[in-house]
Parts: C-alpha cells; structure tokens; sequence
C-alpha cells in the first residue's frame, strides 16, 4: 500500500511540474534538427509578441500561438514560415497603438510581402481569427503559394483576406464574416492600372462568407479556381471585375458553390454602385466557366441584381466566351439568369432556371 502511495504521489508531482513549466513564458522550443524530424518550433503566449518570434524564426520553422488574444500587427518578409494558432480561441486584434511596422502603418492585421525581385514563398497561416483592424485583417503581396486555411477574419474594414501580385495562393476552409468590403478579395494590383494577372492556379475553396459587402471578389486575374465554398448573406455573392486592358481578366473556374440570399444592400460609393441581391456577376470577363453552382434566392433592385448576371464592366467591356451550364437557379428576382451585356459568343447550356433574360437561356 505504502508502494502505491509513494507511486500516486510521484506521478501527481510530475504532473504538476509539467504543467507549471508549461506556464512559463518561452521565446522558442526546438525541435528535432535530424533529417526526417519536426520543424524548428517557437511557441508564443498572450502577452508575448508575435513579432518578435517571426523575426527570430528562420526558413521553414512555425510558430506556434497558444490560445489567447493578442493585440499587434504582424509583418512577415521571410519564406517558408508556418503561423499556427489553436483554433477560433487564438485572436488578433489591434492594440490601441498600432505597431510601427509597414503592417501597423497601413492598418492591417497580419501582412505576407515580398518585392518583385524576392517574393515570399510557401508562407502558412492556420487556425486563428484575426478581427477588428481598420483596413485588412490579412494582406498579402508579392507571395508565391501562400496557404491561408482555416482562418476566421471577422469585423474588419475592408477585406478579411486580401491579394495582390500574388500567384499559386490556396485560401481554404475559412470563416469571412461582417467584413465591410469583401470577404476574400485577389487583385492584380491596387495601385495602377495594368492587365490581368496569371495566378498559376490559385485556389479559393470550401470557405464560408457571410454578411460582407461581398463575398469573393476577383478582380483583373486570370486563372483562378473558386469552388465548394458557402456563399450567403452578403450584398454580393461571388463577383469577377474585368476591363479593357490587356490580357483581359479571365480564363477562371467558378464551380460547385452554394451561392444565397446575399440580399443586404451595399449603398453606391465612388467605385461601385450600389449592390444588392447580386448572385454570381460577371463583368469584362473572357473565357471563364461558371458550372455546377447552387444560386438561390438572390432578390434586389440594383442593376446587377440576380442569380448568375452577364453585366458590361465599368468601363464599357463587354463580357466574351464565357461558358455559363449546368447550374441551378430559383428564386432570385428579378431574374435567375440574365445577359445583360449580350457580349459575343457566351454560351448557356443545361441550366436549370425559372427565368432568364433574353428568354431562352433556361
């Protein structure tokens, strides 16, 4: 019996040790530098800086956030970094003094950029929310496969996750909700007018966007595939913005998403006018599929209001060898399925519709 409680007593000990050494703060926990073992690990706490671990990790370590919130800005230039939260429970927010990095400056919450000489490669952030910061809650420019999964970007006032000359991005599995702008938004460029971009076969997929000013927004980029994700609640659903210049935006996959009731009214602002009810919307778009997709219930009073929508794009341009087919429409007023641009040569096959405008495309 004395064996037993000796024994009891030994393991509790441990125990208790272990989880009192665990509550101490530490900048970086190693692991095993063999070839084949766990990548370089530097756990960060609430209350410690996030920051100071990107600046201390090298190429392909993570860092790992336990749970807690934690009130800065992030600003990564380094490849081959992994950010690991815990889940909804890790969270950044703004501080009440922004950071002085480039990330603080422009408003954003956690910032991926790279130069047009040395883009960020194979960047990855998971499993955190990121919340309430004034402009983006994640940005990103000049990367090159960045991995954005699992994330919830919340309350922020533009985008909750933003691109920009970026290429082979994957943005999967996320929550993007009451984002003022868009929920996830890939640009070219914001800061000048140029063609679309090729991004190699970015992937936007299984994500669920809700009561944003729009859902996924891309604008002037080619070779993008946005599939399976849950788009409800919005102003807009699911927008594609082209333009004159060359090449033309396009060449995208749009497929097997869930696209409904995105009935909230975004009012008109010196770039867009107002928006509501908005489906699927196509604008200046050349060569891109739009199949299989789930559009209900999408009422308003805009001019892009609908299901899926063909509209000319702000400057003038026609939409132009889209292929529009088997998708299915109900419900979305005033039309499911409307050409509004008539552009030349788009195709309308095997969709399932109650209306459309020209009739005929049912």
């Amino acid at each position: 019996m004395r064996t037993r409680k000796l024994w009891l007593l030994t393991a509790v000990t441990a125990a208790a040790l272990a989880l009192e050494l665990a509550a101490l703060p530490s900048a970086q926990a190693t692991g095993s530098a063999v070839s084949g073992g766990p990548e370089p690990l530097h756990v960060v706490r609430p209350g410690q800086s996030i920051q100071t671990a990107v600046e201390l990790a090298r190429p392909g370590d993570t860092i790992q956030l336990l749970p807690g919130v934690y009130r800065e800005n992030v600003q990564i230039t380094a490849s081959r970094l992994t950010i690991r939260g815990a889940g909804p429970r890790t969270v950044l927010r703004p501080a009440r003094k922004a950071s002085a990095n480039a990330c603080g400056k422009a408003g954003h919450g956690l910032c991926v950029t790279g130069t047009a000489q040395r883009p960020v490669t194979n960047v990855r952030i998971q499993s955190l929310t990121v919340s309430g910061f004034p402009k983006n809650g994640i940005w990103a420019s000049r990367t090159d496969r960045l991995r954005i999964r699992r994330v919830t970007a919340a309350r922020n006032g533009q985008q909750g996750i933003g691109q920009e000359l970026s290429t082979r991005a994957a943005f999967t599995r996320n929550v993007l909700r009451g984002n003022r702008e868009s929920g996830i938004h890939i640009v070219n460029t914001n800061t000048q007018e140029a063609g679309a971009l090729n991004a190699r076969g970015t992937e936007v997929a299984g994500n669920r966007l809700s009561g944003n000013g729009l859902g996924v927004v891309i604008r002037r980029m080619r070779h993008v595939t946005v599939e399976q994700n849950v788009i409800a609640g919005n102003c807009g659903g699911l927008f594609v913005i082209g333009d004159e210049n060359k090449p033309r935006a396009g060449a995208l996959t749009l497929r097997h998403n869930i696209v409904l009731e995105n009935n909230r009214l975004c009012p008109a602002s010196n770039r867009l006018p107002a928006i509501q009810g908005a489906g699927i919307v196509l604008t200046g778009s050349a060569g891109s599929q739009v199949t299989g997709n789930q559009v209900f219930n999408n009422k308003g009073r805009t001019p892009m209001s609908g299901g899926v929508v063909l509209f000319n794009s702000f400057v003038g341009v026609a939409n132009t060898t889209n292929a529009i087919s088997r998708n299915v429409m109900n419900g979305n007023r005033p039309v499911d399925l409307a050409d509004r641009d008539k552009g030349p040569r788009n195709t309308f096959t095997d969709n399932v519709c109650g209306s459309s405008v020209p009739a005929g495309r049912c």
